[in-house]
């Protein structure tokens, strides 16, 4: 049986990777059809989550309605660049649709330019319209950022009561790496979620992720994962 030990010493068993999946497709041309599959793979797989677009958020939750997969959206996506008042409307909009993660994108300017206490406000912005009705994932979009910038996003993150950071929308300069995952992991400490996204294609780079320290992971491949991890042992 396929098994790997994390950074805080447990053990993962095959069967439980795929609750460490948010099974996701973001494309602008995705179609209902290509949703309609997404959510049957996640039922059949019980993925943590599909993640989508918030056009299709309403959509997922009737397909995944009764099913242990949630619906998470992106908000803010992927520039960050919208205002908090807009991220907390998007943020509302969506969770009336169904939704019951949230992940959204910091503004990377504001972060860039030294104002944190923007930054810190917009997050929390969307955690006070989700608190109580879905968990926060912050984008801190990792690629566009120094290392000091990453801790202080984390740092933000978890001032404005964030569950989780996140690597990356998968639509800028680069995705999830191992040392970006290890430092978040390092200053969130063992309180916060690690969401690495972006690039994690087979079950070798999830592997890589968890060992890291992250506890859940962003993938359109979230099917072709779980193939290898079948193609090793019994599922």
């Amino acid at each position: 049986m396929k098994e790997v030990r994390t950074t805080g010493g447990g053990i993962i068993l095959n069967q439980q990777y795929a609750a460490y999946i948010d099974h996701t497709l973001l494309k602008a041309d995705a179609t209902k059809e290509e949703i309609i599959q997404l959510c049957e793979e996640a039922k059949t797989y019980s993925f943590a989550s599909v993640c989508v677009n918030p056009t299709w958020v309403k959509t997922a939750a009737e397909l995944l309605n009764g099913s242990s997969s949630k619906v998470c959206t992106v908000i803010g996506f992927p520039l960050g660049a919208s205002t908090s008042a807009v991220k907390a409307f998007e943020t509302n909009d969506a969770i009336e649709n169904g939704a019951g993660e949230i992940d959204m994108v910091i503004n990377i300017g504001a972060l860039r330019s030294g104002d944190d206490e923007l930054v810190k406000n917009d997050i929390a912005a969307v955690v006070d319209s989700a608190k109580g009705k879905a968990i926060v994932k912050v984008i801190i979009e990792t690629s566009l950022l120094t290392d000091q910038e990453k801790r202080k996003a984390c740092e933000l993150s978890r001032a404005a009561g964030a569950d989780f950071v996140k690597t990356s929308t998968g639509f800028s300069t680069g995705g999830a790496t191992v040392e970006d995952v290890k430092l978040m992991r390092g200053v969130v400490g063992p309180e916060m979620g690690v969401k690495a996204s972006g690039g994690v294609r087979s079950f070798e780079d999830m592997e890589k992720m968890i060992e890291a320290g992250a506890t859940r992971i962003g993938a359109s491949s979230g099917v072709q994962i779980m193939q290898g991890l079948q193609g090793d042992s019994a599922y």
